[in-house]
């Protein structure tokens, strides 16, 4: 098992060895993330080398602007957003290499690593800053599609921020999988393992009380609904919150990522004890390579 991290490693290396190479080549990569994101490192037409674009698509952009989005890459990224974006994507900056020192390049590759995980925040801090207004109501349910056929939704309560993903499993194999996995979540808060961790509802087919009026049952068993409720320990510190606003989104790409560890390591038993059988069958052949000496009876 590995530890996935909200940034992307390939994007940080890519910038990385674009802003700190001494020879300037025009360049035109392509990049994709977990949940169907793409980056496109390339050199615009008619420019020089020396300038470098970095263009993403998101499939849930245009509605996390809607929470907020441009704000949050205004103010992380403002300087290096550019006016004119590339055609079939979401939003593109643009980097004149010249000005990238050597000090500057590994902070902003970094940085550019995470843009994904900016646009994805965008809901949950619009529903800390909710909470934080003290509210007496529920606040408005905000909702992301974050993957094919699958939504995020975020809503801020007084006491709590509720956060459910709607799972849609395209295989049987992992459908029988993730239901385990994810009736585990449920089962290890509740024996008190892990005291401190937000609490998980898992519902198969039925939506929970939030969401039932935006989505309609569907029939099968290949629909369900993770609910994580987060309490204020878990995002009134700064420290704590960019943890848990950087941890939860990736809870989807985890589950999928055990789904296919645990059918790999199925399949090496299998393999490994048909070995074993061939083996035994193998030994259980009788000899026929030296034919015995026939003797009459006199």
């Amino acid at each position: 098992m590995i530890l996935l991290e909200p940034d992307s490693y390939v994007l940080e290396k890519s910038l990385l060895s674009c802003f700190m190479s001494a020879k300037r080549e025009v360049v035109d990569i392509k990049l994709v993330d977990f949940d169907n994101v793409v980056y496109h490192l390339a050199t615009p037409d008619n420019e020089l080398p020396s300038v470098l674009t970095l263009s993403v698509q998101l499939p849930c952009y245009s509605k996390a602007v809607e929470y907020g989005a441009g704000e949050i890459l205004q103010r992380e990224y403002g300087e290096y957003l550019s006016a004119e974006t590339r055609q079939g994507y979401d939003v593109t900056f643009r980097f004149d290499l010249d000005q990238v020192g050597a000090e500057e390049a590994e902070r902003l590759a970094r940085k550019l690593s995470s843009v994904k995980r900016r646009i994805i925040s965008a809901p949950f801090e619009r529903a800390i800053e909710y909470w934080e207004s003290k509210p007496e109501n529920a606040g408005p349910l905000m909702g992301l599609p974050y993957r094919e056929k699958e939504e995020l939704y975020v809503q801020a309560h007084a006491d709590r921020i509720t956060v459910i993903f709607s799972v849609l499993f395209k295989e049987e194999m992992d459908q029988v999988f993730g239901r385990v996995f994810l009736q585990e979540f449920v089962d290890v808060r509740r024996q008190g393992v892990l005291p401190n961790a937000p609490q998980v509802l898992y519902s198969n087919r039925e939506p929970p009380l939030e969401i039932r009026e935006v989505v309609k049952p569907v029939a099968g068993e290949n629909r369900g609904y993770v609910t994580f409720i987060l309490t204020p320990r878990h995002f009134a510190d700064a420290e704590v919150r960019e943890k848990t606003v950087s941890q939860i989104p990736l809870f989807r790409d985890y589950l999928q990522y055990h789904i296919k560890c645990a059918k790999a390591y199925m399949h090496s038993r299998m393999r490994t004890r048909v070995s074993e059988f061939l083996k035994v069958l193998n030994r259980a052949k009788p000899d026929h390579s030296t034919t015995a000496e026939k003797r009459t009876a006199r």
